[in-house]
């Protein structure tokens, strides 16, 4: 992954639109087999035209998880990196819903010493 955010623009931009060609063409394929299934009545080709079709949404799937990437758009700069140390926030003073009132009134008087 790291090899793939140290490729240039022009680089990306070309691997971007190569796969966006290789999945019409999946799509084109998987539609001409569908079409043939009808011809001929076969449902082997029809099957095939959807395995076809789903491997161009699994790539299309798999493009867009990885050109729209955390470490891709913090590498392009349109992410901020998370800040160094500790931040956020303390669940410990959170009561939650499922727990029991015995909890409840342990923190209440622990609060009240």
């Amino acid at each position: 992954m790291t090899a793939f955010l140290a490729l240039p623009a022009p680089l990306l931009t070309l691997t971007a639109l190569v796969m966006v060609a290789l999945v019409v063409a999946l799509v084109a394929w998987a539609l001409q087999l569908m079409q043939a299934a009808t011809d001929r009545r076969e449902f082997s080709l029809m099957l095939a035209g959807c395995m076809v079709c789903s491997a161009a949404v699994g790539l299309a799937t798999v493009m867009v998880i990885t050109v729209t990437s955390p470490g891709r758009l913090e590498a392009r700069g349109l992410l901020l990196p998370p800040p160094n140390g500790e931040s956020g926030v303390s669940l410990d003073a959170l009561v939650l819903p499922w727990d029991s009132d015995r909890l409840i009134s342990q923190a209440s008087a622990g609060e009240a010493r």
